[in-house]
């Protein structure tokens, strides 16, 4: 028998001009399909012209210059669309869609979608399930107590996978999967029982959770302005201004 971690697995990420969701914008994509654990991944790139200016701190982060992507990026509307549907595809063959910190991810390619589509992310997966696995929050969850750092460059080192290339869209994909596939292996006798449905569903709970005990971290150091969005995989969309 297949346990879930070692079968069909598909993950997504992103690189950005920053780090609000609401604001900043893609930059470049990818989402990497592996049928089975050890199998050959098939790899989909996206590069974005994003319109705006791309501040020299994101530059550092991924290595995209304004000038290169202005010269070899796509305008964003087509790639945006392209994404959506690349991501109800793997949804509609029930292949669990593997996103670090998918609140981030998933949540900047909705709004790109309503910026250049005048659509969301929902409207694309109405007929679909959306079936998400999220290494942060599975990790956190299995191993709460565990001090230290959980960014993704911290959790491969911790399962021992290489991550070649951070911050490289595609490397950042093909990490965050074979975490999740490490993670169901470490912790068989808590996961093996539960479909990725269920696992979906449940990390909406874990993390809306881990979401209050930081932002009761957050008062106790003195620091109530800070908020925490308790929402997962999708933060929902602000009010419009009055």
């Amino acid at each position: 028998m297949t346990h879930w971690y070692d079968g069909p697995l598909a993950a997504f990420d992103t690189e950005t001009t920053g780090v609000d969701v609401e604001e900043d914008r893609i930059v470049s994509a990818a989402l990497v399909v592996q049928d089975l654990a050890g199998g050959q991944p098939r790899t989909t790139r996206w590069l974005v012209d994003p319109g705006v200016p791309v501040p020299a701190e994101a530059t550092e982060v991924h290595g995209l210059t304004e000038e290169h992507l202005h010269r070899h990026g796509r305008w964003p509307a087509p790639v945006m669309e392209e994404m959506a549907r690349a991501l109800a595809e793997q949804c509609a063959a029930a292949r669990p869609l593997v996103v670090m910190n998918a609140p981030f991810d998933l949540t900047l390619l909705d709004r790109e979608l309503r910026r250049h589509r005048a659509s969301s992310l929902c409207r694309y997966l109405e007929n679909v399930p959306l079936c998400v696995l999220d290494p942060r929050v599975l990790d956190k969850h299995l191993d709460r107590y565990r001090k230290g750092r959980r960014t993704l460059a911290d959790l491969c080192a911790h399962y021992e996978v290489e991550l070649a290339g951070a911050h490289d869209a595609a490397a950042d994909a093909t990490a965050a999967l074979e975490v999740v596939r490490a993670v169901g292996r470490r912790f068989a006798s808590r996961l093996e029982r539960l479909s990725p449905a269920e696992l979906h569903t449940l990390q909406a709970v874990w993390h809306a959770a881990q979401a209050r005990g930081l932002q009761a971290w957050f008062a106790r150091s003195g620091m109530p302005e800070e908020s925490v969005d308790p929402s997962w995989p999708l933060r929902p969309e602000l009010p419009a201004a009055a």
